[in-house]
């Protein structure tokens, strides 16, 4: 599955909820999944499944974001895949 796949996977599933919330709504959820992947890589009893499931949610909220913001991650990210993009770092 590409990123674009999963990204339309994500609107597709939650996007007239998602879109209800709002973007600062949204933006709680996504800091607090990225608190637990935080809680998951710091913590010695995290095994991978978890450290896994909890970038997994990171990265479903990260979508869900961009879906609501009109973004598409794919294009967002020739950033870094692109040669001459502006903005390379």
């Amino acid at each position: 599955m590409t990123i674009k796949e999963f990204q339309d996977f994500i609107r597709q599933r939650y996007y007239p909820t998602d879109s209800k919330r709002g973007t600062p709504g949204t933006f709680l959820w996504f800091v607090e999944e990225v608190g637990e992947l935080a809680s998951a890589l710091a913590g010695a009893g995290a095994d991978k499944a978890d450290k896994e499931q909890e970038f997994a949610d990171v990265f479903a909220w990260l979508c869900t974001l961009a879906n609501i913001n009109d973004v598409d991650l794919e294009k967002a990210i020739e950033k870094y895949t692109v040669r001459g993009v502006e903005g390379t770092k």
